[in-house]
C-alpha cells in the first residue's frame, strides 16, 4: 500500500491569440478544465499502474469534481478531507505560440491538518510506503510520523525548496528528483546527489532516460522513443509507475523499465492525469518494444 500525502489541483486552461497586457481584457478562444497537482498525478499513476494507493489530501467546497475524477481512475479518496478552504487551483493562459502565464493558489493543499496526518499514518502498516511532495504543508511532520512508525518514506523534492529538503534527507528511503532538482540539491549540500548516501535515489532526465542509485549500485534506463504531444506530468507518471511496481515486489530494474514505458506513453497525449496509461497499455507497449 502507498499512502500519498499529495496536492489536488483543478487547472483552468484558457487559450488566447496573445497573452493579456496589464489592464487588458481579452476573449478566450477555448476553455478546458483538467485535474492537476503533483500529488494527484502521482496517485493516478500508481493506481493506473496496478498499485494500491490511498490519497491523503484536502479539497474545498468546489472539490467534488476532482474527487469523483480521482475515484474513477482507481484512487482511494476516503482520506481526502473536504474543508472550508478553496481547492488548490491554477489559472493558465496559453497563447498561439504556446507561451503561457500561470497563477497558482495552494488553497486546501496548504491546510492539511495534523489530526488528518496522524489518523492516516496510524492506519498504515509496516510494509507500507508513505509518499509526499512540496505542494502540501506539514511535510516535516509527515516524515517524522512515518519514520516513528517504521514506514518506508518516499519523497518527491518538487517544487525544490532547500529549507524543506535538507532536514528530510536523513529520514528518506527513496528520494526522487529531476535533473534540475538534482543540481539544486547538489548546490545546497555541496555534494553530488549520488554521494549523499541515500538508500535509493531516482533521477529522471526526460528524453535522456533515468538513473537509479541503490547505495553503490547504479541502474540506468533509457527513454523509449515516441512522438511527444505534451510532457506535462511525465515525471509524476514515472515516479508513480515506479513506486507501484516496486511496491508490488518487482525488482528496481523492472520497476524502472515499466516506469519509463508508462511515462513515454503519457507524453503522447495531451494533459497530465487523463493522459496516464493503465497497466495493460503499458505492458502492451513494452511487449511491442521487445518485438
Amino acid at each position: 500500500m502507498i499512502w500519498n500525502f499529495g496536492s489536488i489541483n483543478i487547472d483552468h486552461v484558457y487559450r488566447l491569440q496573445n497573452l493579456p497586457k496589464p489592464g487588458e481584457t481579452l476573449s478566450a478562444q477555448s476553455y478546458m478544465k483538467f485535474l492537476g497537482g503533483k500529488g494527484l498525478n502521482q496517485s493516478v499513476a500508481i493506481a493506473q499502474s496496478g498499485g494500491d494507493v490511498r490519497h491523503v489530501g484536502a479539497v474545498g467546497p468546489d472539490g467534488s469534481w476532482a474527487i469523483n475524477q480521482m475515484e474513477a481512475f482507481g484512487v482511494s479518496v476516503s482520506d481526502v478531507a473536504s474543508i472550508e478552504v478553496p481547492t488548490g487551483n491554477a489559472v493558465i493562459y496559453v497563447d498561439a505560440a504556446a507561451e503561457n502565464q500561470i497563477v497558482i493558489l495552494g488553497g486546501a493543499n496548504q491546510a492539511l491538518a495534523e489530526t488528518q496526518i496522524n489518523a492516516a499514518i496510524d492506519e498504515a502498516t509496516q510494509d507500507d510506503i508513505v509518499l509526499f511532495q512540496n505542494e502540501i504543508n506539514n511535510g516535516s511532520l509527515i516524515g517524522k510520523k512515518a519514520k516513528e512508525k517504521g514506514l518506508k518514506l518516499a519523497y518527491s523534492a518538487a517544487p525544490f525548496d532547500k529549507e524543506a529538503v535538507l532536514p528530510l534527507l536523513p529520514q528518506l528511503d527513496i528520494l526522487a528528483v529531476n535533473e534540475t532538482e538534482a543540481a539544486d540539491l547538489a548546490k545546497a549540500t555541496g555534494k553530488n546527489v549520488e554521494a549523499l548516501g541515500l538508500p535509493m535515489l531516482l533521477v529522471t532526465k526526460g528524453s535522456l532516460g533515468s538513473e537509479l542509485f541503490l547505495g553503490n549500485e547504479k541502474i540506468e534506463q533509457m527513454s523509449f522513443s515516441v512522438e511527444p504531444k505534451d510532457t506535462t506530468g511525465a515525471g509524476d507518471t514515472f515516479l508513480g509507475a515506479f513506486l507501484a511496481y516496486f511496491d508490488k515486489g518487482e525488482s528496481p530494474k523492472e520497476a524502472l523499465r515499466f516506469a519509463a514505458a508508462a511515462s513515454a506513453l503519457q507524453v503522447t497525449k495531451e494533459g497530465a492525469a487523463q493522459a496516464i496509461p493503465n497497466e495493460t497499455e503499458t505492458l502492451e507497449f513494452l511487449k511491442a518494444q521487445n518485438g
